[in-house]
Formats: structure tokens, sequence, C-alpha cells
């Protein structure tokens, strides 16, 4: 029986990363420097030069080695360890401002700029 592990595939890591990050691949492509193919032809490779490895990480806010060591069971249990649904003691979701305050603080600077513009527009009719 062999018990060696298998290395991780470098290029699944950077596609699930790429895609929780909300990236598409044209996206990293242009960060990078690559055509959207080059891209696709990377996520499919086990292993990525560390020179490539680097400018992709940049990309993607994560050290080469958060994308060497990737693995979502580990998301998961981020997760699954710093978020619980308890309605009577979890604020992780609710909202901290008041959206009335937002909306009367715009109107109120909307009604200035207007009031700023009549005074301007007032003074070159007058000239």
């Amino acid at each position: 029986m062999n018990t060696t592990t298998k290395p991780k595939h470098i290029g699944r890591n950077i596609s699930r990363i790429r895609e929780l990050r909300g990236m598409k691949q044209e996206a990293l492509a242009i960060a990078i420097g690559v055509s959207q193919q080059t891209v696709s032809n990377m996520e499919g490779s086990e292993t990525i030069e560390d020179a490539l490895l680097e400018k992709i990480s940049t990309a993607l806010n994560v050290s080469p080695e958060g994308i060497r060591q990737f693995s979502e069971e580990t998301v998961f249990n981020i997760i699954n360890n710093t978020f619980t649904d308890s309605s009577s003691n979890n604020n992780n979701y609710l909202c901290s401002i008041n959206p009335l305050d937002k909306i009367l603080e715009l109107y109120e600077r909307l009604l200035q700029a207007e009031k700023e513009k009549m005074e301007y527009l007032e003074k070159l009719l007058k000239k």
C-alpha cells in the first residue's frame, strides 16, 4: 500500500480562489498580462512557475503559500467557526447605519447644492 500524498493541484486552487473572489478568467488574465486561454491552461495545470504564481497571488490578493495550501474544507471551517446564526446574539449581518439618516443627509447636500447653483445663476443674471 502506497501512502504518499499527492501534491496539491495548484491550477485548481487558483481557479477556486478566483471564483471565490468573483473574478473571471479574463479579468485575471488582464491583471497578470496574459490571455484568457493562458489562464484556462494554467488552471488545468498541476504546477506553475514561482514567478507566475507570484503575479497571480498579487492579482488575487492571496499569498503564494495561501494558493499552494488552499483547501475548501479550511474555508468552510473558518466560516462555520466565525459565523453562528443566533438571532438574539448575532449582529454580523445587521445594518449598522440608519438608512433614513443617510437619505436625509444626501437630500440636505443636494438641496444645498441647488441653492448654491441658484445664487450663482442670479449673480450671472445681474451682471
